[in-house]
């Protein structure tokens, strides 16, 4: 019995096991009916799952379709991307002419001359620098024998219109039954007389360049002047000065301390570059457009030439005159833009600089380019900058943002310049969000992308 039931014990897995096992499949085979349908839709749940987490996985991942591409925060940076929406206008063609900022002439410059012979005792400006009318330019120590001896009988005459003036006082308080009234009627024509010769002296000072005011206090001191003061003329009755930080400065000093100057000799030049002119150069079909833009008071687009033609300023001015003859070697025919003209003023600052030299935005000799707008216009079509367009041989792309992805776009290309493409408006775009810019480093992206070949110079016009 004790050897049976080792056995059993030794034995009894390799027994009981494959029974079970046996017993378990034929249950089973018999119970298909019942339990299969379940073991079928847990198969499908499992693989529902794993497909649906493979499609999540795929989703995931950024598109790498040949027209489709997607820019990494960075290199929406890097290109500076701006997208804006498409709304269809109207373009006027233009005709772009060269054109450069200029001085007006007998307005823009300013000659300060000595008033009168004397020498030169102290300079205030510097070269360069900002004066307002008003503001003290030079002083001079007068020498000149015609001012000075002016100036003495001048004071000589004034004394003698007090000694006649007591001396008719004096008269009527007698009274005229002790006095016979002729003394008194001649002490009044010497008066008339003096006081018309003090007219003529104040009038002869004013001439050798003394101001009203200097005169005034002359007679009023009783002392000869022996220095005066020249000083920044007002701005001219047509000035125009939006602001009060309209300025001359200073262009050039023309004499030193201790130099000795003739009366009219040149002291020193004021420039007022507060209004300049712009001098565009046209052909003669503009002239008619010129005259009529002139007559209505229409205006014309100029842009500031640059090296770099990012965040062009462009700027409406208004047609001021046309020349009344064409260039004989040129073939130009000139005409003038009136250009108000702006202090540079620090960063973040809302007062010009705090000292006291000038700088002008716009400057005599700074190129400009004028749009001189034809008859010819392209109505309701796409207008677009010239950056937001890829031209590659017979194809033009523009690239439409959809989500975090740019799809590139084929578009018909009316009419281009170096600024303006004029796309045709098949309802295609309207309303759409475009790239404005960066589309040529976005073009040679998807090239890259695809494992096409990049061509350097593809999409650039020269």
């Amino acid at each position: 019995m004790s050897m049976k039931s080792d056995w059993l014990k030794k034995h009894w897995n390799k027994i009981v096991w494959p029974a079970v096992l046996v017993l378990a499949g034929t249950i089973g085979w018999f119970t298909r009916d019942q339990w299969m349908p379940y073991a079928e839709r847990f198969v499908a749940f499992i693989k529902n799952e794993k497909e649906s987490d493979e499609n999540e996985e795929e989703e995931a991942l950024p598109s790498e379709t040949p027209d489709t591409l997607t820019l990494s925060p960075q290199a929406w940076k890097n290109i500076g991307l701006e997208v804006d929406m498409v709304v269809p206008t109207d373009f006027v063609k233009v005709v772009s002419v060269p054109a450069i900022v200029v001085e007006r002439p007998g307005r823009s410059q300013i000659e300060i001359a000595a008033p009168m012979t004397g020498i030169v005792t102290q300079v205030y400006p510097l070269e360069r620098e900002g004066v307002r009318p008003g503001q003290p330019l030079f002083d001079l120590r007068l020498t000149h024998e015609d001012v000075v001896s002016s100036q003495s009988e001048f004071l000589s005459k004034l004394q003698s219109l007090d000694v006649v003036e007591k001396e008719l006082a004096r008269l009527r308080n007698i009274g005229e039954g002790v006095i016979p009234g002729k003394r008194i009627i001649e002490q009044e024509y010497k008066r008339d007389e003096v006081t018309a010769s003090i007219e003529t002296l104040r009038q002869s000072l004013v001439l050798h360049g003394m101001s009203k005011e200097q005169v005034e206090d002359i007679e009023r001191s009783r002392q000869v002047l022996k220095n005066i003061t020249v000083t920044a003329p007002p701005f001219a009755q047509n000035h125009v000065s939006e602001t009060n930080s309209c300025q001359y400065h200073v262009q050039s000093i023309n004499i030193n301390r201790g130099e000795s100057v003739e009366a009219g000799d040149l002291l020193g030049v004021l420039a007022d570059h507060c209004l300049l002119y712009v001098e565009g150069r046209g052909f003669d079909d503009d002239t008619k457009r010129l005259v009529a833009a002139c007559q209505y008071g229409n205006t014309v687009d100029v842009v500031p030439v640059s090296n770099s033609s990012q965040n062009e300023e462009q700027l409406s001015l208004k047609v001021q005159s046309v020349a009344d003859k064409i260039d004989e070697q040129s073939r130009a025919l000139r005409f003038y833009l009136s250009l108000p003209n702006q202090l540079l003023r620090g960063e973040d600052e809302d007062i010009e600089s705090k000292n006291d030299f000038v700088a002008w935005k716009y400057r005599p000799g700074q190129r400009m380019e004028a749009r001189i707008p034809t008859s010819d216009v392209l109505k309701n079509k796409i207008v677009l900058p010239a950056d937001a367009v890829v031209i590659e041989g017979p194809n033009a792309f523009v690239f439409e943002q959809n989500g975090d992805n740019f799809d590139r776009i084929d578009v018909e290309v009316l009419y281009r310049d170096k600024d303006t493409v004029v796309l045709e408006n098949d309802g295609q775009l309207v309303g759409s969000m475009l790239a404005m810019n960066g589309a040529y480093q976005m073009h040679l992206a998807l090239k890259n992308q695809s494992g096409g070949a990049i061509d350097p110079h593809a999409g650039h016009n020269h």
